[in-house]
């Protein structure tokens, strides 16, 4: 099981990264005035608005705003510490991202819900957040395996991390 829970992580590594960036360049607009950003950032957001079809980034309902915030106040700092934590093999991981998939889940509900009641949704811009729902399903259950064998919890007192047998220690 240790392997397959570290292939994950490396997926999910690879994909919270991106997450991250995507919300610092991209969300970040439809949340404040344009003019804060560089035009190259703006460009980017022009891009993948036309790329992906997406009519919530060129529309910017308020619903879509209101979930963009609590993306950067909630799940943009999760991001962050589920990197952190992949990287040094903590054991609290698999709470934050536990914590992390149920809320990117909720949010993607209500898009997809949009999206697909509305009719105005591109296949590709379905496409694009059928996977970004996938992200948040595998999230989630990866918050509800067990710790990855670098990192396995005491008592409740610390991390017991796995020494060379033959190193000896004084």
């Amino acid at each position: 099981m240790g392997v397959f829970v570290k292939i994950i992580d490396g997926f999910l590594f690879v994909n919270f990264a991106m997450a991250a960036v995507c919300a610092v360049l991209i969300d970040t607009q439809l949340c404040l005035p344009p003019s804060l950003f560089p035009s190259s950032v703006v460009e980017i957001k022009n891009w993948y608005a036309r790329e992906f079809d997406d009519y919530l980034v060129e529309q910017k309902p308020h619903f879509l705003v209101g979930l963009i915030w609590v993306e950067l106040i909630l799940q943009w700092p999760l991001l962050v510490v589920n990197l952190y934590a992949i990287l040094t093999a903590k054991p609290w991981f698999n709470t934050t991202c536990l914590v992390y998939g149920v809320s990117f889940f909720t949010t993607m509900g209500a898009v997809l819900t949009e999206m697909l009641r509305s009719g105005k949704a591109s296949k590709k811009m379905l496409n694009v957040h059928y996977a970004a729902m996938g992200l948040a399903v595998l999230s989630i259950l990866r918050g509800l395996l067990p710790p990855s064998a670098a990192a396995t919890p005491t008592s409740g007192k610390g991390i017991t991390k796995r020494t060379d047998p033959q190193k000896k220690t004084m």
